[in-house]
C-alpha cells in the first residue's frame, strides 16, 4: 500500500533535471547535434515562441545517421511533433505511466502556458524508486515472472 500510495502522491519535479536545450524549428539538425554533444544531453526541445512543438532524441539522430540523412535540414522536419509532456504537478505514477506506455526514455516538463521547463529522465524514476523501495527493488529476482519451460530432476 504504501508503494502505491508515495507513487500516487509524490510529484514528478523533483527528479527532472531544469534548463532543458530549446531550439527554434528552423535550426539545423547539425546545429542540434552540436549542442547536444556541447551540453551532454540526449535530446533538444523544440519551440516556437517559447511553446514546446518538438521534441529530438538521440534515438531520432541515430535514425537519421543510418539513412545519411542530410544534417542542414531545419529540425521541424525530423522532430517528433506534438511530443507527450508532462505538467510541472504530474505525480510519478503519471510519468511512469506515460513512459511506459510509449515507450519513452525522457519525457519534457512543461508549465501551464506550454513553455518548456525540464526533462524527466527514466535513470531518474529509477534511482527515485530505488531510493524509496530498496528492499522492494533489491530483493527483485533476475526473472521475476520465470515459469519453467521442463520438468526438472529425476
Amino acid at each position: 500500500m504504501g508503494f502505491l500510495f508515495n507513487l500516487d502522491t509524490d510529484r514528478a519535479a523533483p527528479l527532472y533535471s531544469r534548463h532543458p536545450i530549446n531550439l527554434e524549428p528552423h535550426v539545423a539538425v547539425r546545429e542540434a547535434f552540436r549542442r547536444m554533444n556541447d551540453q551532454g544531453r540526449g535530446a533538444v526541445l523544440i519551440c516556437r515562441a517559447g511553446v514546446l512543438v518538438g521534441i529530438f532524441t538521440e534515438r531520432d539522430a541515430l535514425a537519421l545517421l543510418a539513412d545519411g540523412a542530410d544534417l542542414d535540414v531545419a529540425i521541424e522536419q525530423v522532430m517528433t511533433a506534438n511530443p507527450v509532456a508532462l505538467s510541472e504537478d504530474d505525480t510519478v505514477a503519471t510519468a511512469i505511466a506515460k513512459m511506459s506506455t510509449g515507450g519513452y526514455r525522457r519525457l519534457p516538463i512543461i508549465d501551464s502556458d506550454g513553455r518548456p521547463t525540464g526533462f524527466l529522465k527514466a535513470n531518474s524514476i529509477l534511482h527515485f524508486l530505488v531510493d524509496h523501495f530498496p528492499a522492494t527493488v533489491y530483493n527483485l529476482p533476475p526473472t521475476p515472472h520465470h515459469a519453467t519451460g521442463t520438468r526438472e530432476g529425476a
